[in-house]
């Protein structure tokens, strides 16, 4: 299969993820046939490794295909573009670890919860898993679980990944949010569970671009750095849902009545004027994503290690495009009356996943900008890069 064709794949299911999208909401979960449907179109296999039968395609086609979906219907992007990005993750792992997952089936359903919420103990063979994670996005419908982990090592713990089947652990129906709300990313509980020690991989040994996924399959896809990756995954849903957001300001305009009136918003100069901004803002945030991913897939392509002043940058630039596609939201709102916040409105909708998802932690400017300016200056990271 060829990049573009999936590509398109996806967005002939965009009206079925759309016209489910309420449905999805109410549910607090997606739609069991919708994610029946994105997934037959192979679209986990993106970021497999080709010796797997998977497809090892761009980060640029990639930010295409999280902007299409996020147009559509939000929360069901971020679970699918996470699950998505979650097999470029195992792809970064050690070889026996990829031969025993994708040997057996050419890509995995998972969420990836690596705050360290756990702890595993070393025993013969493996480790012994416990711990409580939140943000389980994905688990509604995975059939592998990642999750994050301090592990005993020689005094000094290490924050690690594990992956183990779906089945060995509980989920927690906890998800009660104001926003992306249909994500079901609903808690994780791990108790006592023995996990082999082919499935553990150091977070630390796969940040910079030269993990032992990159070693092994020696292309530019593995070779990435893995923050700016995991950013720009949650990024590009935020970015397709502000442009979509604006599309419907330029419908609503031409509808809308100016109170006191009978002139259209559309026939007034301050409405042209807000349009014409916002669409322009919109563009430029959709053009600066993929720039940034292209920044990205470069240094995959260089075979060099991206240094740490180079992540925290990007990871920089990453929020202040998740914060732009948060303000366009509010702007569209602001603009648009009172109407926009009913129930049945897209509107408050999409403002109401933007406020939601720019709380990842992920995007958080103070923690990034901070980071960057001690690099900056000569000092080291005070947060992992």
């Amino acid at each position: 299969m060829e990049e573009q064709e999936l590509i398109e794949k996806i967005r002939s299911l965009t009206p079925m993820v759309e016209a489910h999208a309420s449905e999805a909401e109410r549910i607090r979960k997606p739609v069991d046939k919708v994610m029946q449907a994105i997934e037959e179109t192979q679209v986990y296999r993106y970021f497999v490794p080709k010796k797997y039968g998977g497809y090892e395609f761009s980060l640029d086609g990639f930010m295409d295909l999280g902007m299409i979906l996020g147009a559509a219907d939000i929360s069901i992007a971020w679970v699918v573009t996470f699950c998505m990005e979650h097999n470029w993750l195992l792809g970064l792992y050690n070889e026996e670890a990829q031969e025993d997952i994708f040997g057996r089936f050419p890509y995995i359903i998972a969420p990836g919860a690596l705050a360290p919420k756990g702890t595993a103990k070393p025993v013969d063979g493996g480790y012994i898993l416990n711990g409580h994670w939140e943000w389980g996005t994905g688990v509604m419908h995975s059939n592998w679980i990642m999750v994050g982990a301090l592990t005993e090592h020689d005094g000094a713990p290490e924050l690690c990944m594990y992956i183990l089947p779906r089945d060995q652990v509980d989920v927690v129906d906890t998800w009660q949010m104001s926003g992306m709300v249909a994500t079901g990313s609903n808690d994780i509980v791990i108790k006592d569970v023995f996990v082999p020690t082919h499935l553990r991989q150091n977070l630390a040994d796969m940040r910079a671009g030269d993990s032992a996924g990159a070693k092994l399959h020696n292309t530019s896809t593995y070779r990435m750095p893995m923050l700016p990756v995991l950013g720009l995954t949650a990024a590009s849903p935020a970015v397709g849902c502000a442009s979509r957001t604006v599309a419907l300001f330029k419908d609503r305009l031409q509808g809308r009545t100016i109170y006191g009136t009978a002139d259209k918003q559309s026939e007034r100069a301050l409405g042209q004027s807000r349009l014409a901004h916002l669409t322009i803002r919109a563009k430029t945030n959709e053009n600066t994503l993929k720039k940034v991913a292209r920044d990205v897939m470069a240094w995959g392509e260089s075979g060099e290690i991206c240094p740490d002043i180079e992540r925290a940058a990007l990871r920089v630039r990453i929020g202040h495009i998740v914060r732009e596609s948060r303000n366009i939201v509010r702007d569209v709102v602001e603009a648009s009356g009172a109407s926009a916040h009913g129930l049945t409105s897209p509107m408050q909708r999409s403002m109401r996943d933007l406020e939601t998802l720019s709380g990842h932690t992920v995007f958080d400017l103070d923690i990034s900008t901070e980071s960057y300016g001690r690099l900056l200056l000569g000092l080291p990271s005070n947060t992992p890069l």
